[in-house]
């Protein structure tokens, strides 16, 4: 295990910036990811620790040692690909034992390796097969393998399961979160979906435009989200702008369309939200309630759309023109058109700082 830390890294390209003084400390066997839009800088920044990337400024550091400028093959991480980037023409035994004859391991030290990998992503058995004999499941597995074989100091993951369908998505992100908790390894996973960032990582940085918006874990992001970006990228909601009219134990914020007051809370305690201030207003959809609570903000709303959704249903529905996400029982009967009040409790409408 390995921790890293960069220190206000900078990348250019030409005269774009991917990275834009990035810092970031990654712990011995964290599962670290990086969520952000396409083009923010994420896979730049996982090329530049695995050494594919020289950086223009800043320092990289595995543990104490400096590796800004280290070629690649001497850093020992292992990088599995979009793609994957297996040889077609090579069975799965020696697509995953490539690396070790690259490095000349014995042959009886090759064998030993590639039989404790191939157990390892439960592919005893497959060894003589080749790429197109196996199926998208399956290969992301011999990437895996291919790459723990060799037993680096880190692993990277560039958007891994982008190439699945939705399902075998969800049980390979769990294969890979076993795997990285039974070896102990330090991730540095890359991915634009939300979903799988919240559901698999310790902690998450979301980028944009090259810089870090906000690093944390889960809970602390979606919940207490650091400005608009993060709010509206981490996960779905209901957002509308307002300016901050009284500051007491809540905030008392005028939104914009005529949609009159709320009390609201900062989304974070360390920002200071003073009156006068611009804020967004962030409820999560399944903040709101149908039934009024005490303390709690109401509106009045219109639906235009209703998604079954198995565990809920997603009402879509807009009131002086502002959209609402609103989650109910699936056991509720609503229909397009229906006007009907709904209920956030003020400890959960976030205002947060534009």
């Amino acid at each position: 295990m390995v921790s890293i830390k960069t220190v206000d890294v900078v990348k250019r390209f030409g005269n774009v910036i991917a990275l834009d003084r990035v810092s970031l400390d990654i712990k011995h066997g964290e599962f670290f990811t990086l969520l952000g839009p396409s083009g923010c800088g994420k896979t730049t920044f996982l090329r530049s620790i695995a050494g594919f990337e020289l950086v223009d400024e800043g320092k990289i550091y595995f543990d104490d040692e400096d590796v800004t400028y280290v070629p690649p093959h001497k850093r020992n991480t292992g990088m599995v690909f979009q793609n994957y980037a297996l040889w077609p023409h090579m069975t799965v035994y020696d697509n995953i034992a490539y690396g070790l004859k690259v490095r000349k391991f014995p042959k009886e030290e090759i064998d030993k390796r590639v039989k404790w990998a191939l157990k390892l992503v439960h592919l005893e058995g497959f060894e003589k097969r080749t790429p197109h004999q196996l199926s998208g499941g399956q290969q992301q597995r011999v990437a895996l393998a291919r790459v723990l074989v060799i037993q680096p100091r880190v692993l990277l993951l560039d958007e891994p399961l982008s190439n699945l369908d939705a399902k075998l998505r969800i049980e390979m992100r769990a294969e890979i979160r076993r795997l990285q908790r039974e070896l102990g390894i330090t991730t540095i996973y890359v991915t634009h979906d939300q979903e799988e960032a919240m559901s698999i990582s310790d902690k998450l940085a979301i980028m944009n435009n090259g810089k870090v918006m906000q690093v944390g874990d889960p809970v602390d992001i979606y919940f207490h989200p650091k400005n608009p970006f993060v709010a509206d990228f981490i996960g779905q909601g209901t957002f509308i702008e307002g300016d901050v009219v009284e500051t007491d134990d809540f905030l008392i914020v005028e939104l914009e369309e005529g949609l009159g007051r709320v009390k609201a809370v900062p989304s974070r305690k360390d920002v200071k939200i003073s009156v006068g201030d611009k804020v967004l207003i962030a409820i999560r959809p399944e903040s709101f309630s149908l039934t009024q609570v005490e303390n709690s903000n109401a509106f009045k709303i219109k639906i235009y759309h209703v998604s079954f959704l198995g565990n809920i249903k997603r009402v879509q529905a807009t009131s002086n023109s502002k959209k609402f996400l609103v989650d109910v029982d699936p056991s509720v009967k609503l229909d397009i058109d229906d006007e009907i009040s709904v209920y956030v409790p003020y400890s959960l409408t976030l205002a947060i700082k534009v």
